[in-house]
């Protein structure tokens, strides 16, 4: 017998996220517009269930991943891509937009879900918006799998590098976004780029905040 599907999102929570959240360009990606919130942390007192609504703001790692599938569409161009822990889904839009075959967003907060689902709509894109928790599964046949941020949470950590790993073993193509997250696993990965990205809190004080994409080796 085979285990059903994990359920696509149909989340009655869109009309929350077009409720709070208004729709604006994306810093360092003016290509894109996101529902974002003027105050996440003061949003979340309304999301107490699922946490912080990291859904209504796009992440340092996950800009400098778009920002590079933007700027080298042929990584994803007719390919079929997955975002896994995807929030905004941010860098889904962007593997769309560079003509990606099909798009595919993981996120296991249906307010997430529900942002993915506004978001494509408002950018005139297709992602399919994927309700579930895929960490612990075998990777999808994706040609491409793209992680923007994920290592800012240990257990997190514990859980993804494993499934991007083995995403890679199996032949994908696999790129995080990262601006130094404590959990990021040091010398693991290869770099490629390099991105001085917008940041309300950057370490050093400034404005910027040099973000990194890795490819994750087959090995």
């Amino acid at each position: 017998m085979q285990p059903d599907p994990p359920p696509l999102c149909r989340a009655p929570e869109e009309a929350f996220v077009r409720d709070h959240t208004r729709l604006r360009t994306v810093p360092y990606l003016p290509e894109l517009r996101l529902h974002q919130a003027a105050d996440p942390y003061g949003l979340g007192e309304h999301t107490e269930d699922t946490g912080l609504p990291y859904w209504s703001f796009a992440w340092t790692g996950g800009l400098a991943l778009a920002r590079h599938v933007l700027d080298v569409p042929e990584l994803v161009r007719g390919r079929s891509v997955l975002d896994v822990a995807a929030g905004s889904g941010v860098v889904a839009l962007a593997a769309a937009l560079s003509g990606a075959r099909e798009v595919t967003a993981s996120e296991v907060d249906p307010y997430a879900a529900a942002a993915i689902r506004a978001n494509a709509e408002a950018n005139e894109v297709r992602v399919t918006a994927l309700c579930a928790d895929i960490l612990d599964s075998r990777p999808g046949l994706h040609d491409v799998v793209l992680a923007g941020d994920v290592f800012y949470d240990k257990a997190l950590a514990r859980r993804i590098e494993p499934f991007l790993r083995r995403a890679a073993a199996s032949g994908a193509l696999v790129l995080v976004g990262d601006p130094g997250r404590r959990h990021l696993p040091r010398g693991a990965f290869t770099a490629l780029a390099r991105y001085d990205v917008p940041a309300r809190r950057a370490p050093d004080g400034s404005r910027r905040r040099r973000t990194t994409v890795w490819q994750v080796p087959a090995r």
